[in-house]
């Protein structure tokens, strides 16, 4: 038995020329802090890690420039084969998957919960009859329907929002009928003429509805100050249109409305009296319309001063439908519109100024904005053009220094290239130059006495440099800041002729003539007292030295005698 066991078992080791398969514990050193932790690390958490680090290569990978160019490129190939082919829709999905899932950070509306439908979509359709203005229209227009959708403000029958292209050809875009406000973007839109004939179909076979547009052209032809309608009837603004009292003066959004519009509309204006009537109504300033048992009508001169009224005008209903439920209007306190219509002017016009910053802004534009910014970062990439940055840079005081200089008088040396002697010593001049005068250290020009070569004193001077230690004993007085450009000009001077003046200095610069500059009207009538300075001489080391005093020897007796001498001599010479 023991015989058979012996003689199934393998005793001896492999031959010796069977190649040594390399294993996994080969690689690894088991005293490694890294591999002690990932092997006491639980199997769940290890997964997880490896989880995420698949993730973060992935998404490195899909925001990438690199991935992002290479699928434009194939959805450009694919666009040239055919119309609608099925690579092309797959790819364009997962292009809008890429750029709905960039932003990072921010969470997905509450409205959708699958992927959310860019609003800017023109760079994948051919855009070259859309003129940059125009885009820019697109994009503002179909944001406006996905901010109306957001609201709650969408109605699936005749209701609309319009913008004016041109002012000049009346073309208008509007949406097409059958398409939700939710699915508004800017290829989409249909752009039709003042009459409704198409003049651009958009991405989309739909036609337009034109008992939905026909008051819309008619606002259009008797406002031509009108750029954007805005028609909604949601059921706050349906019961008050519906109401006989029309808009009470019980709120703040409602004093802003200003003049408010009724008109009572039938269903359409085709009839030639019935846009009379409503020209009649309109007037030349009402930015509200309302339409009896048929909504409210927003006008504005752009987008976002639309968007401004209709969004006052909502709430002002909202409010009048709540205040008038708890009592008749009796119970309630009706303001005097004559009395606040100055303050309530003043609260719309605020938007038009410049409100501290550079940009001056219109009525509604700067909430406008923020409600991009929101949309933005939900995902919707609405294309909006931002003038206004969201975060402030800090000011900066040392503006001028703190941004090194992009060119440079000096480069670096060659040194496969020979220099001549002359050139390498210029160079040399020129750095210790450059070195001296961006020296931090303050030197203090004056002028001391030289000394003769016997040890004496000597009359002359030498200028020489010395290092000031304080820099502030050197100060010749106080800087003071300028303000104001025109600090030295004088009072009642006529800009034209202080306009010559600096051209003139600018000239003087231009041909590099050195003088002494204008002379200062505020300095003009102050003396200022200079003490005497010694007699300087110039030093140069080839002048001679001077002859001796003859008269240095001489005593005071024999000096009285050579004076009298010379003037008995000039006595005689003039008599």
């Amino acid at each position: 038995m023991s015989t058979e066991i012996s003689q199934g078992v393998i005793t001896t080791p492999p031959p010796s020329s069977m190649p040594h398969k390399e294993r996994y514990f080969d690689r690894i050193n088991e005293n490694d802090p890294d591999y002690i932790r990932e092997r006491n690390m639980s199997p769940d958490l290890r997964q997880d890690f490896n989880m995420m680090e698949q993730r973060k290569r992935v998404t490195q990978i899909l925001q990438s420039p690199a991935f992002r160019e290479d699928l434009e490129s194939l959805i450009q190939e694919q666009m040239k084969k055919g119309n609608n082919p099925t690579g092309l829709l797959a790819l364009q999905q997962i292009a809008d998957y890429i750029m709905a899932s960039s932003f990072a950070g921010f969470s997905s509306s509450p409205l959708s919960s699958g992927l959310i439908t860019p609003i800017n979509d023109l760079p994948g359709i051919d855009t070259t009859t859309f003129g940059k203005g125009e885009k820019l229209i697109r994009c503002k227009l179909a944001s406006l329907y996905r901010l109306t959708d957001l609201f709650g403000w969408a109605h699936l029958a005749n209701s609309y929002i319009t913008v004016r292209v041109s002012k000049e050809q009346d073309h208008i875009l509007i949406i097409p009928d059958g398409l939700s406000f939710s699915e508004a973007s800017a290829s989409n839109l249909v752009k039709v003429n003042i009459i409704g004939d198409v003049v651009d179909q958009g991405s989309t076979n739909l036609r337009i509805d034109t008992a939905g547009f026909s008051p819309h052209a008619a606002i259009y032809s008797m406002r031509p100050d009108v750029r954007c309608v805005i028609h909604i009837h949601t059921p706050a603004t349906a019961a008050v249109s519906s109401m006989k009292c029309g808009i009470l003066p019980i709120s703040q959004e409602a004093l802003i409305l200003g003049d408010v519009a009724y008109y009572d509309y039938h269903g359409s204006l085709d009839d030639q009296e019935e846009k009379i009537d409503l020209q009649k109504v309109l007037g030349p300033s009402c930015k509200v319309l309302i339409l009896r048992n048929h909504g409210v009508v927003a006008l504005g001169e752009t987008l976002e001063e639309a968007f401004h009224y209709i969004y006052n005008v909502q709430l002002a209903c909202e409010i009048q439908v709540h205040a008038l439920a708890a009592g008749g209007v009796d119970n309630l306190l009706i303001l005097d519109l004559q009395k606040y219509k100055p303050f309530t002017h003043q609260v719309a016009a605020a938007a038009g100024l410049s409100m501290g910053s550079q940009f001056k802004w219109k009525v509604g534009e700067l909430e406008f904005e923020a409600l991009m910014r929101m949309l933005d970062n939900l995902g919707y990439r609405t294309g909006y053009a931002y003038r206004q940055p969201l975060v402030r840079e800090k000011p900066r005081h040392k503006s001028d220094v703190e941004i090194p200089a992009t060119v440079t008088a000096f480069s670096f040396d060659d040194d496969s290239i020979p220099i001549s002697p002359l050139k390498f010593l210029a160079q040399k001049q020129q750095r210790e130059k450059t070195r001296w005068l961006n020296s931090p250290n303050t030197y203090l020009k004056v002028d001391v006495p030289e000394e003769s070569r016997n040890g004496e004193t000597s009359p002359r001077t030498k200028t020489t440099w010395i290092k000031a230690e304080d820099s502030s004993k050197i100060s010749g007085g106080t800087p003071i800041k300028i303000e104001d450009p025109n600090q030295f000009v004088p009072l009642n001077t006529n800009p034209s002729d202080v306009l010559q003046k600096r051209n003139k200095i600018r000239e003087q610069n231009r041909y590099d003539l050195k003088t002494a500059g204008p002379q200062s009207q505020l300095l003009a009538g102050i003396v200022v007292d200079k003490k005497p300075t010694p007699m300087q001489f110039e030093e140069d080391e080839h002048t001679p030295p001077a002859p001796p005093n003859p008269f240095s020897h001489l005593t005071e007796k024999e000096l009285e005698e050579y004076k009298q001498t010379i003037e008995r001599k000039q006595q005689g010479t003039e008599a």
